[in-house]
């Protein structure tokens, strides 16, 4: 049964079961005990309570005098609950009879209390997995020589690992993994675990002794971020190893396949982030599920038996390493394949038929930048089950190549075929996509009609940036997408009139050809913080309502985290601590000290969605948490005019960066710009702006840029705040302005106020003086070429026979073709 809500579990209704062995109140949301009758010393009246089962309830440490009531108690587990500040060291002391005791993943942030669980003689199994605890590893736990199972894993323990841990015979499982400690540590301390069968450590430098011949046969081996140079020798003598994990480290060396053919039962093999180079599979056939060789400096051709060798696969991942070549065709012997990934490498060419048809398990595939080419999918795919396809940043060419039959994969969700060479529309399936999140078609030459609307169950980031998009927006487009970026296409006219814009946050228009006036129906953008319109040919005034833009400071909805995590999950024998039954002993529990069980390995396709905006003079990308919380209004490089509204500066409250550079703006620089508190980029620069710089925008903390160059703003610039930190440059263009930073004294007698009456004119007295300058230029230089060769000079002579010389030889071609001739210039040729 599981509780809805959060609740106390009343033990007096247990009084009637005193005979009651297993107790398994697990999965459940109670949130404490109470006994109205017998308090605290409720569980004495269950005498033969041995296994107490609390996991996955909200219980926080007060339950802990019930359960020192529980003398009788072997097994107490109380994994994953809402206890935290110090383990209680009274209570557990009196229990004396545990054998296994599991605190994991909860809170408790003291040290491990070393007068409680250090006087459990009895224990055999303890785990404080995921937890706070602090200080040095307690030498006293050394002292309990029935111990076989010890997880400490992610904590913040410090100092370090105590030599003293080869008192611990009995040991078969032991993880310090995701911990804080320093010094080295020598597998010397491990030479008399002769039972041991899993070890994990991880940020610990290791001392390896190439002589060194450990009793134990392991099968999991974790050795992740330890600095290892190469792999320790004695793994060349372990013969059941199921999972290896030697993760970033600084091995280079060659790949190690004497580990396949020395440990039949290998499983998962994980050398991501070191230095291995040349790939050379054993000879035989190896049942191998898992394969990680991601970051390493693997080059030359990948294996092209891979697929015989390695049939069994279910994930591997090849990527960021230097492979070039063709994809083996063998790759289409992987039927189990589920996730493969071989993005940043050098392959080229089509992709095998086998493997296409093949594959079909695969639920991610990533083969972006590599240099592929041909088109997307020659024929139909047999990829039923696929979740993500990534194949952007590749050679993918020719026109109508995005295959319709894609919108038949009834569950991706994620499809990316940017940077290619893709040309003609975009098939209307691939928007009826029932789960699709992310589409990214971007910087492709892609052209035609927009489909008008998608029909997916989730809010869906559409990314058709720099193609060559010309017709208009459907109006219905916005209806369930979060992300519209559709910047630096041929759009042109109006702005539609969107409806069903509630979804819509981030919506990026630079770089068309817009034109007419910002539409109000833009101020119904509730949800919205990131709107660029830059670069367009909007007119007009800035409608006032964009104020009503809440920008980050309303109550928008705030699901949208626009970044996406799948994980495939795939049963992996392994071994971990575990809880089990006793042989033949019907209805008693035990807790198992190494067990086999299916674990879980959880591989995720993991994209952050990336979206470019300009701040700060740069146009740089950003993602996941910057992405949430960056808010900004661009609308430079227009033809927009009249006043600053001054309701921009009062409401948008969370404003980051405000561009409005680059137009025709005129009036004051409103004083309620004051009020954009957060605000790091404020660009009003080029406009025609006039009057004095508000002294209260010293006041912006935040500010990082600050440019209103180019326009014709007087009188002392003010100081304090950050707008002492700008140098002349955000201030050059405008001659009425003085003090620093400017070299221009605001003596009273040399300060002059702008004529309002002729700013309007100002650009075009100035042209029309470039012109007349312009044309006398010309004509002086003209009559003195003229006036020289009138002379009788050397090179006057030389000319004249030049051009002699050129008339002879075009007479002589006419001759030749019967007077006519047609001259035709090739640019491509070159002429001496």
């Amino acid at each position: 049964m599981y509780m809805k809500e959060s609740s106390l579990l009343n033990l007096s209704l247990l009084h009637p079961f005193e005979d009651v062995r297993i107790l398994d109140l697990g999965w459940n949301r109670f949130s404490g005990l109470f006994d109205a009758v017998e308090g605290n010393k409720s569980l004495r009246r269950l005498r033969k309570l041995e296994i107490l089962f609390l996991d996955l309830n909200e219980f926080n440490s007060s339950i802990f005098p019930f359960l020192n009531a529980a003398t009788s108690l072997t097994k107490l587990s109380l994994k994953a609950n809402n206890m935290d500040g110090p383990v209680p060291v009274k209570e557990l002391r009196d229990l004396t009879n545990l054998e296994v005791l599991d605190m994991s993943w909860n809170r408790f942030n003291d040290s491990i209390p070393v007068q409680g669980i250090c006087k459990l003689k009895n224990l055999q199994e303890l785990d404080l997995t995921g937890n706070k605890l602090v200080g040095h590893f307690p030498l006293c736990l050394t002292n309990l020589t029935r111990l076989r199972v010890l997880d400490l894993s992610s904590n913040q323990l410090t100092g370090s690992i105590p030599s003293s841990l080869s008192n611990l015979e009995s040991l078969e499982y032991l993880s310090l993994l995701d911990n804080n400690f320093e010094g080295f540590f020598s597998f010397g301390s491990l030479t008399k675990l002769s039972m041991l069968r899993v070890f994990k450590i991880q940020l610990v430098p290791i001392v390896s002794e190439s002589s060194w011949r450990p009793k134990f046969q392991l099968s999991v081996i974790e050795l992740r971020s330890c600095n290892l140079a190469k792999i320790p020798n004695f793994l060349l003598y372990q013969k059941d190893l199921r999972h290896v994990d030697l993760s970033n480290n600084r091995i280079a060396e060659k790949f190690p396949s004497w580990l396949l053919a020395n440990n039949s039962k290998l499983e998962a093999l994980l050398l991501q982030n070191n230095s291995f180079e040349s790939l050379q599979l054993p000879k035989s056939t190896h049942n191998l599920l898992f394969l990680d060789l991601s970051m390493n400096e693997f080059s030359n051709l990948f294996p092209h038996n891979i697929g015989q060798i390695l049939p069994h696969l279910q994930y591997m991942n090849i990527s960021n390493n230097d492979f070039e070549g063709k994809l083996p065709a063998s790759l289409g012997n992987m039927k189990s394949m589920e996730h493969l990934d071989i993005s940043h490498n050098g392959f080229h060419g089509n992709l095998p038929d086998s493997f296409v048809k093949g594959c079909y398990s695969i639920s991610v595939l990533k083969l972006s930048h590599n240099k592929l080419s041909g088109q997307v999918f020659p024929e139909p795919a047999n990829f039923t089950d696929i979740l993500v396809l990534s194949m952007d940043n590749n050679l993918f060419t020719g026109k109508g190549v995005i295959p319709s039959w894609i919108g038949e994969f009834q569950h991706l969700s994620m499809l990316l075929l940017s940077n290619n060479l893709l040309e003609g529309e975009i098939p209307i399936s691939l928007f009826n996509l029932s789960y699709l999140g992310l589409l990214d078609l971007s910087a492709n030459m892609l052209s035609g009609d927009i489909p008008p609307h998608v029909n997916s169950e989730r809010r869906v980031v559409l990314l058709l940036h720099d193609n060559n998009f010309s017709k208009g927006i459907p109006d219905t487009l916005l209806l369930n997408v979060s992300i519209l970026d559709m910047r630096n296409n041929r759009l042109s006219g109006n702005i539609p009139e969107f409806i069903n814009t509630q979804n819509i946050s981030i919506l990026l228009l630079r770089g068309n050809n817009f034109t007419g006036r910002i539409p109000h129906q833009l101020c119904g953008l509730s949800n919205i913080h990131l709107l660029d319109l830059a670069n367009n040919g909007f007119s007009g005034s800035i409608p006032s309502c964009l104020s009503n833009i809440s920008f980050g400071s309303g109550k928008e909805d705030t699901s949208n985290d626009f970044d996406f995590v799948y994980g495939i999950f795939n049963g992996l024998t392994t071994i971990s601590p575990s809880l089990g039954h006793r042989g033949n002993d019907v209805g008693a529990y035990f807790r198992s000290l190494v067990v086999l069980e299916q674990f879980s390995m959880d591989y995720l396709a993991s994209f952050l969605t990336k979206i470019e905006f300009p701040t700060k003079h740069r146009y740089d990308s950003y993602m996941g948490g910057n992405l949430l919380e960056l808010c900004g209004l661009d609308l430079s490089q227009n033809k927009l005019s009249g006043e600053i509204p001054v309701e921009i500066g009062g409401d948008l409250l969370k404003l980051h960066a405000l561009n409005l550079s680059h137009n025709y703006l005129s009036g004051e620089i409103p004083r309620s710009f004051s009020g954009l508190k957060t605000v790091e980029s404020l660009d009003l620069s080029f406009n025609r702006l006039h009057g004095e710089i508000p002294p209260q925008l010293s006041e912006l903390s935040s500010l990082g840029v600050f440019k209103v160059s180019y326009n014709n703003l007087s009188g002392v610039i003010p100081q304090g705040g950050h707008l002492s930190t700008f140098d002349a440059n955000s201030y050059l263009g405008n001659p009425f302005l003085c003090g620093k930073p400017t070299n221009k004294s605001c003596n009273s007698n040399n300060i002059q106020e702008p004529d309002d009456e002729v700013e309007d004119d100002e650009y075009t007295i100035d042209m029309v003086s470039f012109y007349w300058s312009l044309a006398a230029a010309y004509v002086t230089i003209l009559l003195g070429v003229i006036a020289s060769l009138s002379f009788d000079s050397p090179w006057s002579r030389a000319w004249f026979n030049l051009v002699d010389a050129f008339l002879r030889k075009d007479k002589r071609r006419r001759l030749r073709f019967g007077g006519n001739m047609t001259w035709q210039i090739n640019p491509h040729q070159h002429y001496r």
